[in-house]
């Protein structure tokens, strides 16, 4: 029995935080419930509440069972309280009022002052409970009964009524033989006993006695309907209908008068009561939880109602959010991506072997022409300008997306101009005085014009072509023209080994902007969605510990429990670029002096100039590479303004086109297709597809060098670009 009310126990704490929780007015039915069926748990008293409309003779009968009139009783309505009449040694009365006051007296006649209607016939509002204590046997054995006020008279009586009910391990249910079963009482029986699982109900029917003889047979068949109806969940072998005439029963109990108290039918009601409560007292939680189920079950949709809209926001919330860091996290990998290639360019650019290889030429015979300056501008700076933008351009684009530390620019200046000095001129000959010739500044600048001139520029073109280093034994048998020729590349060799190393320190110092620049943080969360999620929280670990408590009462529930939702965690997000471990190979290529060059010094003029070169497929995929990141990352960007829009994209691409309006439209969108070479079935994710493979195809960027070719490319695109855009708005 111990075990039993501590399980009792957990299931009132249970019942009372999850009350709180729902934050249910005091006043409210389901309020009022939770608070009897919790002291009923609580109660090891059994409790035997008499139940019927006014007038019905119920706390006649009572006075019948305990042998005096210790309760009040007249012809009109009396009751105005739920008395509950306990063991005592002797008779006495306990009246608790609503301020706290408590009041004792001996005897019951303290009941006409606090526990009967008023002149109004309205119940005192000052009084809390009405207790008698009885020095009867039946008591002694934990038993208390219920006098209730009569039903269908008022509304606050027919409240007080419903809620003791809850509280009562058998009902005795005491019916008018004059008038069996009327509407209301059938209304009561189900709306109030049934539907609330109180099954342990004993009917008992009074005033038979002033039924004529042939009446009181039909009344008797209509007794055992009302019985055989009602499946009362009484033990075994007893019956659930009795007849006892109230009055004529408590005259015979008053008198002593054994025979008329059987004759009245109160003996035999008294035999069976004792027998049933002893069997029941020995299984009360299979009469008292089946009263939790009904009010738990109203508890657990009304926490339902309150869990389950505050659920789908957090959750609808957090993928909101999740969604967003997704996108972040793949626009921190493109724009690292395209940073990274864009890097890795330049820093090829800049080795001084490629620089060599592309520019030492035109600037050594730019060198000596004395235009330099000019070439520096319009070749050099123009190409590493680009480079520096293109690596410029993905920070911008780190900052805009994430808007974190604004980015600095790449700015990697160009050494100073080589400065050279003409070597002196041998006795025997005559090379500078031919026509043309002229030394400017001392030496410092010069300008070759003439036969020289041209011998100089070829000089240069052929030992760079041949890879011949200057000799310093074959210096004397050289000509003239030849020594000029070797400084010249000397010079730009040193020129471009102080730009090589001094653009490689200055772009290793600058990829440490991605750390600044191409970033984010997870923003912390709102405090509304905070508070949410604390009250989620809190409603979802009341509603699991409310059906661990039924479970261990073994109370059958329709529910599962919530799993735990995931709490939001802000965590300091930053993407830090990977170090650039420069191998020995790559640090050995900084700076690596050409190979002997020959001697030999053919005189011939240098090759005309070149047409400038078509670009390579590697270069030309990187193009493409760039512009479908930016077309990705402006995509990402639309998703972060509509977090919906990732899902619309998809549906676009594999969504059916819209039909054209008019036959002029229908004509552009067929001559579109037949650009692209495409039926109009496809999907637009097709479109899109062989679009870029076109313009793979026929890029003017391919024909450089072959102006024929580059015009009809440049005409296949213009026709290429407008059949996408007619096909675009065709399928937005």
């Amino acid at each position: 029995m111990q075990q039993q009310y501590e399980s009792y126990g957990n299931l009132v704490n249970a019942l009372k935080s999850a009350c709180n929780l729902l934050e249910l007015e005091r006043r409210s039915q389901l309020h009022q419930d939770v608070v009897t069926v919790c002291n009923h748990l609580t109660n090891p008293n059994f409790r035997i509440a008499v139940f019927g409309p006014f007038n019905h003779g119920k706390s006649t009968l009572l006075n019948a069972i305990l042998g005096s009139r210790a309760l009040p009783i007249d012809l009109i309505p009396t009751t105005g309280a739920a008395i509950t009449v306990k063991y005592g040694s002797d008779i006495r009365t306990r009246i608790m009022l609503v301020d706290g006051t408590e009041i004792y007296r001996s005897g019951t006649e303290v009941l006409q002052q606090f526990a009967v209607l008023d002149n109004n016939r309205q119940m005192r509002k000052d009084v809390a409970s009405v207790e008698i204590y009885c020095p009867h046997s039946f008591l002694e054995t934990g038993v208390e009964f219920v006098d209730l006020p009569g039903t269908n008279d008022r509304e606050a009586q027919d409240n007080l009524v419903k809620e003791q009910l809850l509280s009562a391990d058998l009902v005795v249910q005491l019916l008018d033989a004059r008038k069996l079963m009327t509407l209301g009482e059938r209304e009561n029986l189900r709306d109030w006993l049934l539907d609330r699982g109180i099954k342990t109900v004993i009917f008992v029917a009074n005033f038979i006695n002033l039924l004529e003889p042939d009446e009181q047979q039909q009344v008797q068949n209509r007794l055992r309907f009302v019985a055989e109806s009602f499946r009362a969940e009484l033990p075994a072998g007893f019956s659930n209908l009795y007849r006892v005439d109230a009055l004529p029963a408590l005259r015979a109990r008053l008198k002593g008068d054994a025979a008329a108290a059987t004759s009245s039918g109160l003996t035999a009601f008294e035999a069976a009561l004792q027998n049933i409560v002893g069997i029941l007292q020995q299984n009360r939680s299979g009469v008292r939880l089946p009263r939790v189920e009904a009010i738990a079950s109203q508890i657990q949709l009304s926490l339902k109602n309150k869990i389950d809209p505050l659920l789908s926001e957090i959750i609808a919330f957090d993928d909101k959010h999740k969604a967003k860091i997704e996108i972040k996290q793949k626009a921190v990998t493109l724009i690292q991506k395209g940073f990274d290639t864009s890097i890795s360019e330049l820093r090829d650019w800049l080795s001084l072997p490629k620089l060599l290889t592309k520019y030492q030429s035109e600037a050594a015979i730019a060198l000596a022409e004395n235009n330099f300056k000019s070439w520096q501008t319009n070749t050099l700076k123009k190409d590493l300008t680009q480079l520096q933008l293109a690596v410029v351009k993905w920070l911008y684009q780190g900052y805009d997306f994430f808007q974190a530390e604004r980015p600095e620019d790449l700015l990697i200046t160009l050494p100073s101009e080589p400065q050279i000095i003409l070597p002196s001129k041998h006795s025997n000959t005559n090379d500078l005085g031919e026509t043309g010739a002229v030394a400017v500044g001392g030496g410092i600048g010069w300008l070759l014009g003439g036969p020289v001139g041209a011998a100089v520029v070829g000089s240069i073109s052929y030992l760079l072509n041949k890879n011949i280093q200057n000799s310093d034994e074959k210096s004397n048998q050289e000509s003239y023209h030849q020594q000029v020729a070797k400084i010249c590349i000397d010079a730009s060799e040193d020129y471009f080994s102080r730009f090589s190393n001094q653009g490689l320190a200055i772009l290793t110092g600058y990829e440490r902007q991605t750390a600044k620049v191409i970033r984010f943080e997870v923003s912390k969360e709102p405090s509304d969605i905070t508070q949410q999620r604390e009250k989620l929280q809190q409603l979802q670990t009341s509603f699991n510990q409310f059906l661990q408590a039924l479970e261990k009462a073994k109370i059958p529930t329709n529910y599962q429990p919530y799993p735990a939702t995931p709490k939001y965690t802000y965590v300091k997000q930053e993407y830090s670029p990977p170090v650039n471990k420069e191998t020995k190979e790559q640090k050995q290529q900084q700076y690596t002096p050409p190979p002997p060059k020959s001697s030999s010094s053919p005189s011939s003029p240098p090759p005309p100039p070149k047409a400038s070169p078509s670009p390579r497929p590697e270069e030309l995929e990187a193009k493409f590479r760039n512009w479908e990141l930016d077309e990705e990352i402006a995509r990402m960007k639309a998703e972060m303004r509509s977090p919906g829009a990732s899902q619309q994209q998809t549906t676009q691409n594999h969504k059916a086109p819209n039909p054209p309006k008019t036959a002029a439209q229908k004509d552009k969108i067929a001559r579109a297709y037949q650009v692209l070479g495409l039926q109009p079935s496809v999907s637009f994710a097709e479109v899109k597809q062989t679009y870029k493979s076109l313009v793979k195809k026929w890029h003017p960027d391919l024909f450089v060098g072959q102006p024929k070719l580059q015009q009809q490319a440049q005409e296949k695109m213009r026709l290429i670009n407008d059949a996408y855009t007619i096909l675009a708005d065709k399928y937005s």
